[in-house]
Protein backbone atom coordinates (compact mmCIF):
# COMPACT_ATOMS: atom_id res chain seq x y z
CA UNK A 1 0.00 0.00 0.00
CA UNK A 2 1.57 3.42 -0.89
CA UNK A 3 1.63 5.94 1.28
CA UNK A 4 -1.37 8.53 -0.34
CA UNK A 5 -3.48 5.68 0.39
CA UNK A 6 -4.40 5.73 4.03
CA UNK A 7 -4.67 2.12 5.96
CA UNK A 8 -8.44 1.91 7.11
CA UNK A 9 -6.78 -0.73 10.48
CA UNK A 10 -4.29 2.19 11.50
CA UNK A 11 -6.78 4.54 11.42
CA UNK A 12 -9.37 2.57 13.02
CA UNK A 13 -6.80 1.71 15.78
CA UNK A 14 -5.55 5.27 16.45
CA UNK A 15 -9.09 6.24 16.64
CA UNK A 16 -9.95 3.49 19.09
CA UNK A 17 -7.29 3.60 21.53
CA UNK A 18 -7.59 7.78 21.41
CA UNK A 19 -11.21 7.77 22.41
CA UNK A 20 -10.70 4.45 25.14
CA UNK A 21 -7.52 6.38 26.60
CA UNK A 22 -10.09 9.22 27.30
CA UNK A 23 -13.48 7.30 27.81
CA UNK A 24 -14.59 4.27 30.28
CA UNK A 25 -16.24 1.49 27.93
CA UNK A 26 -17.16 -2.31 28.96
CA UNK A 27 -15.04 -4.67 27.71
CA UNK A 28 -18.02 -6.19 25.92
CA UNK A 29 -18.73 -2.77 23.75
CA UNK A 30 -15.10 -2.43 22.50
CA UNK A 31 -15.81 -4.79 19.38
CA UNK A 32 -19.24 -2.65 19.05
CA UNK A 33 -16.52 0.53 19.03
CA UNK A 34 -13.93 -1.19 16.60
CA UNK A 35 -16.45 -2.25 13.85
CA UNK A 36 -18.52 1.11 14.04
CA UNK A 37 -15.72 3.62 13.45
CA UNK A 38 -13.93 0.58 10.79
CA UNK A 39 -17.43 0.83 8.88
CA UNK A 40 -17.16 4.55 9.50
CA UNK A 41 -13.97 5.19 7.93
CA UNK A 42 -14.79 2.95 5.05
CA UNK A 43 -17.71 4.45 4.19
CA UNK A 44 -15.77 7.85 3.97
CA UNK A 45 -13.41 6.11 1.36
CA UNK A 46 -16.40 5.57 -0.75
CA UNK A 47 -17.58 8.80 -0.56
CA UNK A 48 -14.87 10.58 -2.02
CA UNK A 49 -15.10 8.11 -5.04
CA UNK A 50 -18.48 8.90 -5.97
CA UNK A 51 -18.24 10.42 -9.08
CA UNK A 52 -19.30 14.37 -8.97
CA UNK A 53 -23.20 14.89 -10.10
CA UNK A 54 -23.59 15.51 -13.63
CA UNK A 55 -24.21 19.65 -14.07
CA UNK A 56 -26.28 20.62 -16.66
CA UNK A 57 -24.35 22.89 -19.32
CA UNK A 58 -25.60 26.63 -19.62
CA UNK A 59 -27.02 27.65 -22.77
CA UNK A 60 -25.42 30.38 -24.82
CA UNK A 61 -28.23 33.08 -23.67
CA UNK A 62 -27.72 32.28 -20.29
CA UNK A 63 -23.72 32.68 -20.83
CA UNK A 64 -24.61 36.01 -22.57
CA UNK A 65 -26.62 36.61 -19.68
CA UNK A 66 -24.66 35.85 -16.82
CA UNK A 67 -21.96 38.66 -18.02
CA UNK A 68 -23.05 41.87 -16.97
CA UNK A 69 -21.50 45.28 -17.27
CA UNK A 70 -22.25 45.49 -13.01
CA UNK A 71 -20.95 41.63 -12.28
CA UNK A 72 -20.53 37.90 -13.33
CA UNK A 73 -23.15 35.85 -12.62
CA UNK A 74 -21.80 32.16 -10.80
CA UNK A 75 -23.29 29.58 -12.28
CA UNK A 76 -22.30 27.52 -9.06
CA UNK A 77 -24.86 29.54 -6.63
CA UNK A 78 -26.42 32.28 -9.13
CA UNK A 79 -25.24 35.50 -7.08
CA UNK A 80 -23.57 38.15 -8.84
CA UNK A 81 -19.46 38.61 -8.28
CA UNK A 82 -17.45 41.43 -9.45
CA UNK A 83 -14.60 39.49 -9.31
CA UNK A 84 -15.15 35.21 -9.33
CA UNK A 85 -11.68 34.30 -9.22
CA UNK A 86 -12.09 34.66 -5.09
CA UNK A 87 -15.34 33.15 -5.33
CA UNK A 88 -14.03 30.23 -7.36
CA UNK A 89 -11.15 29.62 -4.75
CA UNK A 90 -13.46 29.27 -1.81
CA UNK A 91 -15.16 26.31 -3.43
CA UNK A 92 -11.89 24.44 -4.25
CA UNK A 93 -12.45 25.56 -8.56
CA UNK A 94 -9.78 27.41 -10.34
CA UNK A 95 -10.93 29.83 -13.36
CA UNK A 96 -9.95 27.17 -16.26
CA UNK A 97 -11.71 24.15 -13.88
CA UNK A 98 -15.12 26.25 -13.60
CA UNK A 99 -14.56 26.81 -17.54
CA UNK A 100 -14.42 23.24 -18.34
CA UNK A 101 -17.29 22.27 -15.95
CA UNK A 102 -19.72 24.46 -17.23
CA UNK A 103 -18.63 24.53 -21.08
CA UNK A 104 -17.65 27.85 -20.85
CA UNK A 105 -14.60 29.01 -23.90
CA UNK A 106 -11.34 29.72 -22.90
CA UNK A 107 -12.01 33.98 -23.33
CA UNK A 108 -15.03 33.89 -20.59
CA UNK A 109 -14.18 37.34 -17.99
CA UNK A 110 -13.08 35.76 -14.73
CA UNK A 111 -14.22 40.31 -14.19
CA UNK A 112 -16.70 42.10 -14.79
CA UNK A 113 -15.98 45.00 -17.54
CA UNK A 114 -17.03 47.58 -15.15
CA UNK A 115 -14.68 46.36 -12.23
CA UNK A 116 -11.98 46.06 -14.67
CA UNK A 117 -12.63 49.34 -16.46
CA UNK A 118 -12.66 51.23 -12.84
CA UNK A 119 -9.33 49.28 -11.92
CA UNK A 120 -7.91 50.43 -15.76
CA UNK A 121 -8.47 53.74 -14.91
CA UNK A 122 -6.93 54.03 -11.38
CA UNK A 123 -3.88 52.26 -12.54
CA UNK A 124 -3.27 54.75 -15.35
CA UNK A 125 -4.43 57.74 -12.89
CA UNK A 126 -1.21 55.96 -11.19
CA UNK A 127 1.27 56.42 -13.96
CA UNK A 128 0.88 52.69 -15.21
CA UNK A 129 1.13 51.30 -18.37
CA UNK A 130 2.64 54.70 -19.90
CA UNK A 131 4.77 53.07 -22.55
CA UNK A 132 7.77 51.93 -20.63
CA UNK A 133 10.73 54.03 -19.62
CA UNK A 134 11.41 57.26 -20.86
CA UNK A 135 14.41 57.73 -22.77
CA UNK A 136 17.85 58.56 -20.76
CA UNK A 137 19.36 62.05 -20.74
CA UNK A 138 22.50 61.93 -22.33
CA UNK A 139 25.49 61.48 -20.31
CA UNK A 140 28.13 64.24 -20.68
CA UNK A 141 29.36 67.69 -20.23
CA UNK A 142 27.10 70.12 -19.19
CA UNK A 143 26.82 73.43 -21.60
CA UNK A 144 28.78 76.39 -21.04
CA UNK A 145 26.13 79.01 -20.84
CA UNK A 146 27.68 82.51 -23.04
Amino acid sequence: MDDATPNLTEMTTDIVSAYLSQNKVEPAHVGALILGVHTALKGLGEMALEPETIVAKPTAGQVRKSIRDDGLVSFLDGRTYQSLKRHLTTRGMTPQSYRERFGLASTYPMVAPAYAARRSALAKAMGLGQGGRKPAKKAGRPKKAS
